[in-house]
């Protein structure tokens, strides 16, 4: 716990004063964060099979174009660009026949690269999208996130009985869930009605930032799933007491995804 607390506090001095600066200081930041994110992913795919360094680096630059893609925008504009996502299914699948060798590249290894690949590549990128379109809207989704998780696991540890999804995440609990929905739903609104928008009607907000914390710990879940299969306890041991970058921002990754559903109503 003492390393937990130690390592939220300098994440903290950390990350606020680039989300107040924005612009390349914070692009630059979650680049670095973002392709953090995908080598957690993507070794736990090497501890199985080794892949070829040509491969490696070729998901590694697709990452860093998709976080980057569109990043100087200031609109929050929801546009598929079909000229990526045909390059990127280039980039995976010729392969298969340049290498012809199932053994060393496959069906499989292509699908689970295309897949981390757009996976970690459009969340970072929305990241940095969502805080260049409003540093308030950002926070919104922060704070949802935060209030959330923290009452979720003190809720659970006071209280917590009935194990929510034992197989998955043994530690987490019912009433853990129930408690950082309640708070992390409350919390949100005060924030959203105080900063962004206090003639906002009440019900659209509050389905919005119902449904945002429920999502951000569904993500844990999912998160938690995808450790369970690869029998890891964590992404990795780089910030003690959390694990990995996708251990600590897991929840976010799917608040943030989810919020392009709510966006234009917030």
């Amino acid at each position: 716990m003492k390393n937990r607390i130690i390592s939220s506090i300098i994440l903290v001095l950390i990350f606020v004063p680039f989300i107040l600066k924005g612009d390349i200081y914070f692009t630059g930041l979650i680049l670095t964060v973002g392709l953090i994110a995908f080598k957690e992913l993507f070794d736990l795919k090497l501890k199985k099979k080794k892949l070829s360094l040509l491969i490696e680096i070729l998901a590694y630059l697709a990452v860093g174009f998709l976080i980057l893609n569109n990043y100087q925008s200031k609109e929050f504009v929801l546009v598929l660009d079909y000229r990526i996502l045909t390059f990127l299914i280039f980039i995976f699948m010729i392969p298969l026949v340049l290498v012809g060798n199932n053994e060393k590249y496959n069906l499989q290894d292509a699908l689970y690269l295309l897949g981390s690949v757009l996976f970690i590549g459009l969340s970072f990128n929305l990241v940095i999208l969502i805080r260049n379109y409003s540093i308030n809207h950002f926070i919104y989704f922060v704070v949802i996130t935060f209030f959330t998780d923290i009452f979720a696991f003190f809720t659970g540890k006071l209280i917590g009985k009935n194990k929510l999804a034992e197989y998955i995440s043994p530690n987490k609990t019912i009433e853990g869930f129930i408690g950082g929905t309640i708070v992390g739903t409350f919390a949100g609104i005060n924030y959203y009605f105080a900063v962004i928008n206090s003639q906002a009607l009440f019900i659209p907000v509050f389905i919005a930032t119902f449904t945002l914390s429920l999502i951000g710990q569904i993500g844990d879940l999912i998160f938690s799933q995808i450790k369970r299969y690869y029998q890891q306890k964590d992404f990795s041991n780089l910030i003690p007491g959390h694990g990995g970058i996708l251990d600590l921002f897991d929840s976010l990754i799917f608040v943030i995804i989810t919020s392009i559903l709510f966006i234009s109503i917030l």
